[in-house]
């Protein structure tokens, strides 16, 4: 294996070792300890170890802070990277943290700040129920999001991200009003599932940045621009009220610009003091990139050939 490694990079290496300097960020959710069918997609425990290995053997990892001060001053290394965690799950702290620490890796942690202390994403709260329900079908019809068969762990994996998928851009009141449909469905739900406030101040002294994310994770495009600014102004109050210190990064919920949030959303961003903003636009930023609204991107692959490839070849992405 590892001499294909090698032979992927000496191969790619000219992508980026040449010409203008780039800066790759890349966004995680979740480190799960181990697989679960209803999150085939979150990387685990084994696999992020692994690829932090490739990035700090390969790349050069920065914090996101250190690497704008040198994307701007000109002085940013080759291969710069940056790993950032968005909405603020217990895994980043109990999981991801200290792999990433074990690799020396610096991360950027956005936290959704209504979530923590007990608290769970709509998402989850779907995930959660249709794992757990207890009949081999569950009829939604009632609430405009269909009828599903349950009979097998893959038929309720599928089920959960239709249902995610119909929901997710709904006006805020309306989605809350189906989750809680479903959520009245089913016997008690996990409630341990986000991290909680001394978390977040430990990793804070311990030299993560902790970034904001809103409150409660709105498409900030359904709201109107007193509701949006409301939502990011107090997810940065509770986080300084936390950390003790200002915060001064920033990611967008989904961060598809243009759809998820506006340009009047950067504006507010900028207006509310904090200094770099991240979306979810694939692709690297470089000299002229709009310091909020910078690209990122999720390398889902699992082998470390096709990882490592897809990371280079990111680097050729504006």
């Amino acid at each position: 294996m590892q001499h294909i490694v090698n032979k992927t990079i000496a191969s790619l290496a000219p992508l980026i070792s040449v010409g203008e300097k780039r800066l790759s960020i890349l966004i995680f959710h979740r480190v799960l300890a181990s697989y679960d069918f209803m999150r085939p997609g979150e990387i685990t425990a084994k696999e992020f170890d692994d690829k932090m290995a490739l990035i700090a053997r390969y790349f050069n990892p920065l914090s996101l802070n250190d690497a704008v001060t040198k994307l701007k001053q000109g002085t940013l290394p080759q291969r710069a990277i940056c790993v950032t965690f968005d909405d603020g799950y217990r895994d980043n702290a109990d999981i991801a943290y200290p792999i990433l620490k074990k690799h020396n890796i610096p991360a950027t942690f956005y936290v959704a700040t209504g979530f923590l202390d007990g608290g769970r994403m709509w998402n989850d709260t779907v995930i959660e129920a249709i794992r757990i329900y207890p009949k081999q079908s569950i009829n939604l019809t009632e609430i405009d999001l269909g009828d599903y068969e349950l009979n097998s762990d893959s038929q309720r994996e599928v089920a959960a991200q239709k249902i995610i998928k119909q929901i997710k851009h709904l006006p805020q009141h309306e989605r809350t009003e189906k989750v809680d449909a479903i959520a009245s469905m089913v016997s008690k739900l996990p409630n341990d599932l986000m991290m909680d406030s001394t978390q977040i101040q430990t990793l804070s002294q311990q030299g993560v940045h902790i970034g904001g994310h809103t409150v409660t994770h709105p498409i900030l495009s359904a709201l109107t621009s007193e509701q949006a600014e409301q939502e990011i102004s107090a997810g940065k109050a509770a986080l300084e009220n936390i950390i003790q210190q200002p915060v001064t990064e920033f990611a967008y919920p989904n961060g598809k610009p243009g759809q998820d949030y506006l340009p009047e959303h950067v504006d507010i961003v900028k207006k509310l003091g904090f200094k770099t903003a991240v979306s979810t636009q694939w692709g690297v930023s470089n000299r002229r990139s709009d310091l909020y609204q910078l690209n990122r991107f999720t390398p889902w692959d699992k082998t470390d050939g096709k990882f490592l490839s897809r990371l280079v070849l990111n680097f050729k992405i504006i």
